[in-house]
């Protein structure tokens, strides 16, 4: 059995223009030890889907769907159910570290707190704890530093805190969105490597949630790739990279900066995907992409693409193509087309 299996999963949020649908059916399975990489650009849904596993949504948020932690149903928790689940058995690396940790709390009292409610260790071991997991993520004399505040720590520091703080009870899971933001590309690797060090040497399950396919491509075995709280394509990362089903993801390559001689750069501007993101409300009914996608049909706006496999999965095939071991799964009307060559229309 999988350690995290979701399926189905909508939020729904409420505005001014009624109820929107901010992540649509989304399903995917994470095997202990293994990464999970989602990707898309800002307000593609990523941050809500962890922040559901998490059960951290805002209150007016409807969700539907399940979401199972070992066997364990989690939507439908009570709030006191949950909050024994989470910093225990599951844990989470915010973006922006600033605002993940308390100014007005030495950081060492806020590494220690999860020892001490979760685990119930008295207030000596749980220091003694904490400072351990400070050294181990590479904080420097941690015990003089121990009653320090956050202000007092450079940005990848205070990073490296809120993994220990993570990481203090032993989670079986462990989500990081966007654990790198606003670092320098030296503590950024440094960042990444001690969580891959970290998940390897605990058998936890990462979800690492990035807008960067160089981070993806480095970390994650698998990835979801999501476009207007939709899943467009999913599988392991060396499949679907080399093979880019759909339009959109394409489309993500093609505007990736690339370190080339002037000679072999090719002459124009970076390629961009036309058009802007649409509001929530705005969506199709259909594919997210369409009217973006240069390849859109009548068909797009209104009709949803099922899921199609495109590489059939060693041994049995699983119950459900949400199921990760089916490596590659490609969400779009027109898929076969595209690889058929079929000219570009207009939307």
């Amino acid at each position: 059995m999988p350690l995290l299996e979701v399926s189905d999963l909508t939020i729904q949020l409420p505005t001014r223009r009624g109820l929107v649908q901010a992540v649509r059916h989304v399903g995917f399975a994470l095997e202990r030890g293994a990464t999970l990489g989602l990707i898309g650009e800002s307000g593609c849904g990523k941050s809500l889907t962890a922040l559901a596993l998490m059960g951290l949504l805002p209150e007016q948020a409807r969700v539907s769907g399940s979401i199972r932690l070992d066997g364990q149903e989690l939507l439908g928790l009570s709030e006191r159910r949950l909050c024994a689940l989470r910093g225990n058995r599951m844990a989470m690396v915010f973006q922006e570290p600033m605002t993940a940790l308390n100014p007005l709390h030495g950081i060492g009292r806020q590494v220690a707190e999860p020892l001490r409610l979760h685990l119930g260790l008295g207030r000596r071991a749980a220091q003694a704890r904490a400072v351990e997991l400070l050294e181990r993520v590479g904080i420097a004399q941690a015990a003089q530093r121990f009653g320090e505040y956050p202000h007092q720590f450079s940005g990848g520091q205070r990073q490296r805190i809120t993994i220990a703080m993570a990481l203090a009870c032993g989670p079986d899971l462990l989500i990081a969105d966007e654990p790198t933001t606003a670092l320098d590309v030296t503590v950024q690797q440094q960042i990444l490597a001690l969580l891959q060090e970290l998940v390897a040497e605990h058998s936890m399950a990462l979800v690492l949630i990035s807008h960067d396919l160089g981070v993806i491509a480095q970390n994650a075995e698998q990835l979801l790739v999501m476009y207007g709280g939709s899943v467009v394509e999913s599988g392991m990362t060396e499949a679907v990279f080399r093979q880019r089903a759909h339009p959109y993801t394409r489309g993500l390559f093609a505007a990736r900066p690339q370190m080339l001689p002037a000679a072999a750069r090719p002459p124009g501007h970076l390629p961009t995907i036309a058009g802007t993101v649409p509001e929530l409300a705005d969506l199709p009914a259909g594919c997210p992409f369409a009217g973006r996608c240069a390849f859109t049909a009548q068909a797009c706006f209104a009709q949803a693409p099922a899921p199609r496999l495109l590489q059939a999965p060693a041994g049995p095939a699983p119950a459900s193509l949400a199921f990760w071991r089916q490596p590659h799964v490609v969400r779009c009307l027109r898929d076969e087309a595209i690889h058929a060559g079929a000219p570009e229309t207009t939307p």
